[in-house]
């Protein structure tokens, strides 16, 4: 793993490669990422509440309303578990069309999604002072976080609302430009990632806080559900997502996997939606509890 000094180091070096628009591959070729990155800025817009619950109001009416445990006649897309990062799923998609190297795989089409595992105060996080979490990996290793700097509204609300269970607002970046590998290393060949920047409820900030862990369940439930509506009103089909909000915000792996497996499983309102969903769960502990959640999820919910 990389040090602080040197991930802040990669991360002063990304915040330059955006404002020149272009960078130096390991053979000294010039790499522009200039249109791409200005595309993705332009295309970068906050949802609201509202806005979000109307997506999914739509995506309701077009599903015929399935909700869970309901039958569902449209055949499930693959979902997979894998203890990978994000940007190794998301690289693995846009090369093959499979996250796990399927020999056919699919046809390389629209950009993959990623949901990015939000700081609801800071674009990036703590990205630019080398912090590690999936969000600073996502920033430091492409354009995301020169279209979230430009999302103010975002991050102004979370700051004066005081409320750990932070709020259903989301940010769409379109395709845009990733240029590092998980080492840091500069890509000779960027490739598009449409990412969704979405803050998980911080269950750590609410311990002995009761009226808000009773709700915390629910607003899971409610926040997962419009950042799947979104990847789908955007035309993404293949879906990187992971432990969304169990690193230091503390919600438990079980709880996250049973929400999303309870929208995207059988009878599921997000049953069938995409062509592929990857649960990118990097789990590093002994035993990989993490990413073991996530698979018991998945296998309970197959059919």
């Amino acid at each position: 793993m990389m040090r602080r000094d040197e991930r802040r180091a990669l991360a002063a070096e990304t915040v330059e490669i955006l404002e020149r628009g272009w960078y130096a591959d390991g053979s000294g070729r010039r790499v522009s990422v200039a249109g791409e990155l200005d595309a993705a800025v332009a295309g970068t817009r906050l949802w609201t509440p509202d806005e979000l619950t109307g997506l999914l109001t739509v995506h309701g009416e077009r599903s015929g309303g399935r909700t869970p445990g309901a039958a569902n006649p449209v055949p499930s897309g693959r979902v997979e578990v894998v203890n990978e990062t994000s940007l190794s799923a998301a690289r693995r998609l846009t090369d093959t069309g499979d996250p796990v190297g399927d020999p056919v795989g699919d046809p390389v089409g629209d950009p993959v999604g990623c949901l990015n595992f939000a700081s609801a105060k800071n674009p990036g996080g703590g990205f630019l002072n080398g912090s590690e979490a999936q969000e600073e990996s996502l920033a430091r290793s492409s354009g995301l976080y020169r279209c979230l700097v430009g999302v103010r509204d975002f991050y102004d609300f979370h700051r004066g609302q005081g409320d750990p269970l932070y709020s259903h607002r989301a940010v769409f970046s379109p395709a845009v430009p990733v240029f590092r590998d998980d080492r840091g290393g500069l890509l000779a060949q960027p490739y598009p990632v449409s990412f969704v920047t979405a803050a998980a409820p911080n269950a750590g900030a609410m311990r002995g806080d009761g009226p808000r862990l009773e709700r915390l369940p629910e607003v899971l439930s409610e926040r997962a559900a419009r950042v799947l509506a979104l990847f789908a009103a955007s035309g993404v089909r293949r879906v990187v997502l992971g432990a969304w909000g169990c690193g230091v915000f503390r919600n438990p792996p079980e709880s996250v996997a049973s929400v999303f497996a309870g929208h995207l499983g059988p009878g599921g309102a997000f049953h069938g939606t995409f062509d592929r969903v990857v649960f990118a769960v990097l789990d590093r502990a002994p035993g990989t509890p993490t990413h073991d959640a996530f698979a018991r999820a998945f296998r309970s919910r197959a059919g």
